[in-house]
């Protein structure tokens, strides 16, 4: 009978922490998933911003395809050619992604472009956002 109840016990606290693991698998999911959107919809929002040619969309994509050295290449190629709000938008898209290689570098890049961008800019919620990060 104590062999029966201890298995009894063991199969339910298995089928308990399997509930408990699918669920926090769930949550992780839909954390993914809003990051995803919130990814998709500041890219859009990025895109409509203006300060940037149409003929460098194409070179642009490409380069954030690459990663932070594709957006660092063309920064230094193209970023004489564009200007603000454009320019500090891929600047800062350019600080998240080489902050994990280089935090000085995307401390330094932040710093400029937050001394550059004046309040009244559609690209200083996004400043204030990654303020705390790269300060």
């Amino acid at each position: 009978m104590k062999a029966l109840i201890a298995i009894a016990i063991i199969v339910a606290a298995a089928m308990g922490g399997w509930e408990i693991y699918s669920y926090w698998l769930d949550v992780k999911e839909k954390e993914r998933q809003k990051y995803k959107t919130e990814v998709v919809q500041q890219q859009a929002a990025t895109a409509k911003l203006s300060g940037m040619v149409p003929q460098l969309e194409p070179i642009l994509e490409t380069a954030q395809r690459q990663g932070a050295t594709g957006l660092r290449n063309f920064l230094v190629r193209y970023g004489k050619t564009i200007n603000d709000p454009r320019l500090a938008s891929i600047e800062l898209d350019y600080v998240v992604l080489v902050a994990m290689d280089n935090p000085a570098e995307a401390r330094k890049t932040f710093a400029r472009v937050k001394q550059r961008i004046p309040r009244e800019s559609p690209v200083h919620a996004r400043i204030k956002q990654l303020e705390k990060t790269y300060q």
